[in-house]
């Protein structure tokens, strides 16, 4: 018996052997299939590996060709003899040797296809066997027999087959899934098996159960932000300004209106001004005003300082710092008197009465007037805030709700200005 014959006698009894096995060891006809399908194709690589590189490698060769090329390798590695005859011989041996190895890499690729050819085989019988098992699980989900399967048969026949109870939705999401037609229901071309529903369910499952986790952590971090946002509102007063708010905001004006009634003078001088009752009571305000030493810059540290106070009704900080500003407004008219006035004596030219009391009393009227639409403003409980230049100055000293932060410890403190932290930058640069 020849060798090739000898192994093809292993071979097949070692199929059988590996039968017997597998039908000892409860294996399917599918998973043994595959596993032989896996073994015919490590052999093919094999085959294929050793039939591009030395055909020689792992065969039985007869002793006198063994002997014939074991000497013609080891010539190769042999020190060159300094006979001509000696390599005459050996090249004569390498020469006698090609036409058997040529035999053998023909023989390894007819085998070489001969199992690729078993392999197709092979596949062929695991795809119909699947087939046939994917038809057999059709019919029985096929309940009514109609050759098509509904959402509530395949549903019935997934909870009876993978002892889990289905929801309706999720029954329905595979359906649109696998249902290439779109008729609502599953044909015997579109039923892809159990296996492949189970793998499908359990991957829905893992996406619901990362969704669950997502939406959980986004309403706890929502929580956290919200919690943050009334802590912050609690040191912030930016709420709904109360009557006593609202009576308290408009005591601020009078500090730009005592430092405004020089502009007055004239108005306030008319004849017939004594029997004025508001005339008579700016008198007495203004008297007591002077009374205090450095009232001007008391009045201004006071309400710069209270201004700042986050506990304060913004209404009330609002007009605090408005007032501020408004007074700070009063000091170029008179700055701009004064530049003419001495331009004016330096020209030897005396400016006009008429034109000084004009001027005089258009900065107060003007300032009545700003100070009247932030009282009636206040009182409503709008902030006034639509003075040109002096209102959209106020709005960016006006601390918010962006300005505050909490630590670890769930103390609520004033986050630094952009503006400090850059200056800070550039002296540590310059440093």
């Amino acid at each position: 018996m020849s060798i090739e014959n000898k192994k093809n006698k292993k071979h097949h009894l070692s199929f059988h052997k590996n039968k017997n096995t597998s039908k000892k060891n409860n294996i399917t006809p599918v998973q043994h299939l595959t596993i032989k399908m896996q073994l015919t194709k490590v052999t093919i690589t094999a085959a294929i590996v050793l039939g591009t590189n030395d055909a020689t490698a792992f065969t039985v060769a007869p002793r006198s060709s063994l002997s014939v090329s074991s000497l013609a390798s080891k010539s190769m590695y042999m020190p060159s003899s300094p006979s001509s005859a000696s390599r005459r011989k050996f090249t004569s041996l390498n020469m006698s040797n090609a036409p058997d190895e040529d035999d053998e890499i023909g023989r390894l690729r007819s085998m070489a296809a001969k199992l690729r050819a078993d392999a197709s085989a092979l596949e062929a019988e695991k795809q119909q066997k699947l087939a046939d098992v994917a038809e057999k699980a059709f019919r029985a989900f096929d309940q009514d027999s109609d050759g098509a399967i509904s959402v509530q048969e395949l549903k019935a026949g997934l909870e009876k087959t993978l002892k889990v109870e289905l929801s309706d939705k999720r029954v329905e999401e595979l359906m649109k899934e696998f249902d290439n037609s779109g008729d609502g229901a599953l044909q015997l071309d579109e039923f892809v098996g159990v296996d492949q529903f189970r793998n499908r369910l359990e991957a829905l499952s893992r996406e619901e159960k990362r969704l669950a986790s997502e939406a959980k952590k986004m309403a706890q971090d929502e929580a956290q932000l919200a919690a943050v946002a009334q802590a912050k509102m609690e040191i912030l007063n930016d709420g709904k300004p109360t009557n006593s708010d609202k009576l308290f905001s408009v005591l601020p004006y009078l500090f730009p209106l005592m430092d405004g009634l020089q502009y007055g003078r004239f108005l306030l001088s008319a004849d017939g001004a004594e029997s004025n009752p508001f005339v008579v009571i700016l008198a007495v305000l203004y008297a007591l005003y002077r009374t205090i030493p450095l009232s001007g810059f008391i009045a201004f540290f006071v309400l710069n300082f209270l201004g700042g106070n986050p506990s304060i009704n913004r209404l009330v900080r609002y007009n605090m710092q408005q007032a501020i500003f408004l007074d700070i407004a009063l000091f170029f008219p008179g700055l701009l008197s004064a530049l003419v006035g001495f331009i004016a004596g330096g020209s030897n030219v005396a400016l006009p009465a008429a034109i000084t009391q004009f001027s005089t009393d258009a900065i107060f009227v003007t300032l009545l007037l700003t100070l009247g639409y932030c009282t009636v403003s206040s009182l409503l409980g709008i902030t006034p805030d639509k003075i040109p230049i002096v209102s959209p100055a106020v709005d960016d000293r006006m601390p918010t709700v962006d300005m505050f932060d909490i630590d670890s410890e769930g103390n609520v403190f004033a986050k630094r200005r952009e503006e400090e932290e850059e200056n800070d930058d550039k002296n540590d640069k310059k440093d």
